[in-house]
């Protein structure tokens, strides 16, 4: 049976997750790869009632330790009946954001504890990880104008302001320099085929790049 992967595409709300994460898809399916496309918080129906609450812009009154908790919840359930039995039959999973996140929005941006949410994680993974962290790095300005432009209005964490953003930013950018092994950083403001041109290169060497 083939080895099952997890990859995480993560990063600046409006780099492009969603068109790269169907890039690497039709590229893994080419190679003959069963894919599994999600997403987080979701992923699942308990998930996606609780992304529902989340990220609803009607609740600006959501206090922060009920956000952390919220996200957590939703990843344990992700992780029991989605990936972990994708990747236990050989299947590569592919998310939209993961652990990082929290760690880039709740302890970078929000300011929680790190130690905080290192329990609550430790808690909804029990030891797993994601084989490689994609993030796409971009100015938060640019990203929620590329959202605009889309005409797509902007959920609970996009409605912050720059500065929390950018913090969350610059989470991503430090868990990328403490983990290198994890993290790739691609330069999400590059022409569309560059960034998909690098984000392939990194899935090869992880799927294909002999051990």
């Amino acid at each position: 049976m083939l080895k099952g992967y997890m990859i995480v595409c993560d990063g600046s709300n409006g780099a492009g997750k969603t068109t790269i994460i169907k890039a690497i898809e039709a590229h893994l399916v080419s190679r003959g790869r069963e894919i599994v496309v999600t997403r987080e918080p979701g992923g699942t129906p308990v998930g996606e009632k609780i992304r529902e609450i989340l990220l609803n812009p009607d609740t600006p009154e959501m206090c922060n330790t009920t956000e952390l908790m919220l996200f957590a919840a939703a990843r344990a359930q992700h992780l029991r009946e989605k990936i972990t039995p994708a990747i236990l039959s050989g299947k590569i999973v592919i998310s939209d954001r993961f652990d990082a996140a929290t760690i880039s929005f709740q302890h970078y941006a929000r300011g929680l504890p790190l130690d905080l949410i290192n329990q609550l994680n430790a808690i909804a993974l029990d030891g797993f990880k994601p084989d490689i962290n994609i993030i796409l790095d971009l100015d938060p300005a640019i990203g929620i104008e590329r959202i605009h432009a889309r005409g797509e209005g902007l959920d609970r964490m996009e409605q912050e302001q720059l500065e929390f953003l950018q913090k969350a930013r610059n989470g991503y950018l430090e868990q990328a320099k403490k983990e290198p092994k994890r993290f790739v950083v691609i330069d999400a403001s590059q022409p569309l085929v560059d960034v998909i041109s690098d984000v392939i290169k990194v899935v090869e060497d992880l799927v294909y790049s002999p051990e």
